[in-house]
């Protein structure tokens, strides 16, 4: 089929910007998801909150909140320490427009089905105005299980992270309408090891807890409480530490310095040292890491859905100007090398993003006690957070240079996109820590195997490469991990990964859509391949006409 012909609103040589633009309503992938998991009722809603994300005064605060990131106050002019952090007005337009439509805290008491749902929509369509915001985001959504752990403390908080209300002051839980809540995990020993931790708690008379000891890496340090991992008495144990006493002072923690960051630029990092914080214990002692990873498996989640939201970026941008551009005589999106790079772009997002919507799926169906739902979640978080936050950064590589020169500059979302892109997998656990985590899964919940294959299972009998790829990853689950071993487990979970991925898009995607994916991700070569080296017979210019909503 051919592309319907765009004239060009200015020369051949600067293509218009891409803005304005209702960064939901012209997914069509993004609409049919919303509907196959359940979200029906919230599709104009979550269009909605497409259209203010894609609004040029949103894209352009995005970039504002980029050319000018924050900045650490120790002190104020007064001489008094306060260790405020200076964030850009860029920084708040965002962070409190995604808070307002609820893609913070309050998926959790909405109450309607596919709100979880509607929420990584929105979740995805805010990082691509700017994805800094996503951090806090992710964690102060996240936040709601963990927080759940102590009654006490979620009396407190819960209404405050699920209130829909952004209040950035600087005050007490008190005199709050609305909060974030971030982590304090990383010390100077390295992340993924936590249980080296050498941060201590000890209790006091009143019940609460003073936590003393350096956080090497704590990201959106302008929240108002942090989970903070500590050594007790009996073993590492997970603290809330509001990060402001009643009078709106420091809560015994001081910020030595703002990291200097690759991407997320935005997003204020810093290194922290508190000193006799007060704080309460959340979950039991000695079993901190059980109890923060009820909020890691949101957070890990959103990594999946902000590697989706920046490969969606470059997906559009790169076809955007694809459709503008004129080389050579004619457009780039006429000429059929560049056809199949921007159709298996769009593959390469669109899988991402069935991925973490159907995660959200899960943990719906999870909160409402469905054990299917967790065991599924259980296996399936971290075998998609791996593959997906892998995918990230090569896609985007390749729709910059779709771009030429222009990529590469820092007008271009693209660039600002491409430093995010290996964020997400640095966070939260990192490849190697994915893959063990499924080995570990495998050893610890045999159920979530068969709940992994019955999801295979549902798609069986419409695509050949499918069911063979999942009668051969049948055999291998079905080894345990004694039967993959470390050194197979990341091949073994970018195969599962991507079987999953096909079940969606062949469940619920166009044939043409499905059938595309499975013949180039099933075929043992997504591993090594480069994108637009597509076999034959693809419908490709309907996959680029599906990514950006054009009518066939």
């Amino acid at each position: 089929m051919a592309l319907a012909v765009e004239q060009p609103t200015t020369t051949p040589e600067q293509p218009p910007r891409f803005a304005d633009v209702d960064l939901v309503g012209t997914d069509r992938a993004m609409l049919d998801a919303l509907r196959a998991y359940g979200a029906d009722a919230l599709v104009d809603e979550t269009r909605a909150f497409g259209r203010v994300a894609g609004s040029t005064a949103l894209l352009d605060a995005g970039f504002a909140a980029n050319e000018h990131p924050p900045q650490l106050v120790p002190y104020d002019r007064g001489g008094a320490r306060t260790d405020a952090i200076a964030l850009h007005p860029g920084w708040h337009e965002v962070l409190g427009a995604a808070v307002r439509a609820g893609v913070s805290g309050a998926a959790w008491t909405d109450g309607r089905p596919g709100a979880h749902v509607a929420r990584a929509a929105g979740f995805i369509a805010i990082n691509q105005a700017e994805a800094g915001v996503g951090c806090p985001l992710a964690m102060t959504h996240s936040s709601v299980p963990a927080l759940r752990l102590e009654p006490s403390v979620a009396a407190v908080w819960e209404p405050l992270v699920t209130s829909g209300s952004y209040d950035p002051r600087p005050i007490g839980p008190q005199d709050k309408t609305g909060a974030l809540v971030g982590m304090a995990l990383t010390e100077r020993s390295g992340g993924s090891d936590v249980r080296r931790s050498t941060t201590v708690a000890v209790p006091h008379e009143d019940g609460t807890w003073r936590v003393t000891g350096e956080k090497w890496f704590v990201s959106a340090i302008q929240s108002d409480a942090m989970f903070v991992l500590a050594q007790t008495a009996d073993g590492l144990s997970t603290l809330l530490v509001p990060c402001r006493n009643p009078d709106g002072s420091r809560n015994g923690m001081r910020v030595d310095r703002l990291k200097d960051k690759l991407g997320n630029r935005s997003n204020p990092t810093a290194e922290v040292t508190f000193d006799g914080a007060v704080g309460h214990l959340v979950g039991e002692q000695g079993r901190g890491v059980r109890a923060i990873m009820a909020m890691i498996q949101g957070t890990r989640l959103d990594c999946i859905l902000g590697s989706a939201a920046v490969m969606r970026v470059g997906t559009t941008e790169a076809i955007h100007w694809s459709r503008h551009r004129i080389a050579f005589g004619r457009r780039l999106v006429d000429q059929p090398a560049m056809t199949a790079v921007l159709a298996d772009l769009a593959l390469e997002s669109e899988a991402a993003m069935w991925s973490g919507l159907r995660l959200a799926r899960a943990v719906e169906d999870q909160a409402a006690g469905d054990t299917h739902a967790a065991a599924f979640r259980r296996l399936a978080l971290p075998t998609l957070k791996y593959w997906v936050c892998k995918r990230a950064p090569a896609q985007l590589g390749e729709a910059l240079e779709c771009l030429g020169g222009y990529g590469y500059t820092e007008e271009s979302r693209v660039a600002r996109a491409y430093r995010e892109a290996p964020l997400m997998s640095v966070w939260e656990g990192s490849g190697n820590v994915q893959a063990l985590d499924v080995l570990r899964a495998l050893q610890t919940d045999p159920g979530c195997a068969e709940a992994v294959m019955d999801e295979l299972d549902g798609a069986r009998g419409a695509n050949r490469r499918l069911d063979g790829e999942a009668d051969a990853l049948r055999a291998d689950l079905a080894g345990g991990a004694a039967g993959i071993g470390e050194a197979r487990a990341r091949e073994v979970t970018g195969r599962v990964a991507r079987a999953i991925q096909a079940a969606q898009m062949v469940r619920h995607a166009p044939d043409f859509v499905a059938d595309a994916f499975c013949a180039t991700r099933l075929d043992g070569s997504a591993g090594g391949g480069v994108f637009g080296a597509l076999p034959t017979g693809l419908d490709v210019e309907a996959i680029v006409s599906r990514a950006t909503g054009t009518e066939d």
